[in-house]
């Protein structure tokens, strides 16, 4: 059988399960001619998302007690235009960082193939799925003090590590964008935002367009300091306007029609 890319295999993967009641590592790298590690990621991925239960070389259905009731939240679409939209701005080669956030996050499944990534993160979400990859690029991690609030790692250690290196571009999310001022965050540590941006060539801000014109006091990165946004087509006109005003490249994302 011919090598699948990740998607179509742990869809199939699944479809065999169903249909044997459970599979081994050995006949499904046999299968789709691939490795047993590729394998295993994959088994990891179906299980973290309740699809599947491991065992010591190969997997069996999950039992009907430990499946939820209740489905976790799936991404907005417009989360996912975005992600792609950002994912098709890097290059091959790169050298990233991506920031924690849920808008970020949607890019790592999106990465795929690309070839001699580089990417440093503070977020151990993103970490973690990185780690779920086929082709997993060089990771790095920054270190620091955890933060409960925003889910990540923050504070002078993790801003030492940060200036250690440079990077092609960062991706990072807000919580809001105030079009006088830049993006704004819930978040009173700010300190390591700055510096990713400090390191970067290009400074990459994914925001939906419910985010754009929503004052909050805390100031993240000035105008001065962004050079792409990333949001979708709901925004409207005069917003458009006031950021490309800036010198803001503007990049405004299209939910992709599904594929009946």
């Amino acid at each position: 059988m011919s090598k699948r890319n990740t998607p179509q295999r742990r869809h199939a993967i699944l479809a065999l399960l169903s249909e044997q009641g459970e599979v081994s590592v050995d006949a499904l790298a046999k299968r789709f001619a691939t490795s047993e590690v590729t394998i295993r990621k994959d088994l990891a991925a179906l299980e973290k998302n309740g699809l599947l239960l491991r065992r010591y070389g190969g997997a069996v259905p999950l039992p009907q007690e430990l499946i939820a009731d209740e489905a976790p939240q799936s991404l907005s679409p417009w989360k996912q235009a975005i992600a792609s939209a950002a994912v098709g701005c890097i290059r091959e080669h790169a050298r990233i960082i991506i920031d924690s956030g849920t808008t970020t996050a949607a890019m790592i499944p999106r990465l795929g193939p690309t070839p001699g990534l580089l990417v440093m993160t503070n977020s151990l979400n993103v970490a973690n799925a990185l780690r779920e990859l086929e082709h997993e690029p060089v990771l790095l991690m920054t270190g620091g003090t955890w933060d409960p609030h925003s889910e990540s790692f923050q504070g002078q250690v993790a801003e030492q590590v940060l200036r250690s290196y440079d990077f092609d571009q960062l991706f990072i999310g807000a919580d809001g964008i105030d079009l006088e001022r830049g993006t704004t965050t819930f978040n009173e540590l700010l300190g390591l935002s700055r510096v990713m941006a400090e390191v970067a060539r290009e400074v990459i801000v994914l925001a939906e367009a419910d985010k754009i014109g929503r004052r909050i006091p805390n100031l993240e990165l000035p105008w001065s300091s962004i050079h792409t946004l990333i949001t979708d087509e709901r925004l409207d006109e005069a917003a458009r306007d006031l950021i490309l005003a800036r010198g803001v490249r503007l990049i405004c994302a299209r939910i992709q029609p599904s594929k009946e």
